[in-house]
């Protein structure tokens, strides 16, 4: 049996390569993903956040037409976290998509919780992004 995912969606009301462009940013991550990107930082090329055990690497897709902003977290103990990313255009507005997935180990609240700080973040890019002047 598979992983099991939650797809936490938001709509937010500006097109979608705006919202790509905001997002693929990873300093940007301080301001709308404050739970991982208030520590976020670039240190010799690397986008590192701190973590429960020292330091993790994010590494993003390249950057694409498509909308991918998928990223791999890489643990300070070796471990890799896939974490599934879109912006969808959606007429002249857009949707997130992000795929949160249960770890190994993980309780059902500890899931819940995850699951939880992904929507307050996706939320708050929305909020961020529509109070921006067009």
């Amino acid at each position: 049996m598979g992983t099991e995912s939650r797809h936490l969606s938001e709509h937010i009301d500006r097109p979608a390569q705006l919202v790509y462009e905001y997002a693929a940013d990873p300093a940007n991550l301080a301001h709308w993903a404050p739970g991982l990107g208030a520590s976020v930082r670039l240190e010799a090329g690397r986008w590192l956040v701190d973590v429960p055990g020292g330091s993790a690497e994010v590494v993003f897709v390249p950057h694409n037409d498509l909308g991918v902003l998928d990223h791999e977290v890489h643990l300070p103990g070796g471990g890799i976290v896939h974490v599934p990313f879109r912006v969808l255009a959606d007429g002249e507005q857009s949707e997130v998509v992000f795929t949160v997935r249960r770890m190994p180990g993980m309780t059902d609240a500890e899931f819940d919780r995850d699951a939880a700080a992904v929507a307050a973040d996706l939320a708050l890019l929305k909020e961020i992004l529509e109070t921006r002047p067009r």
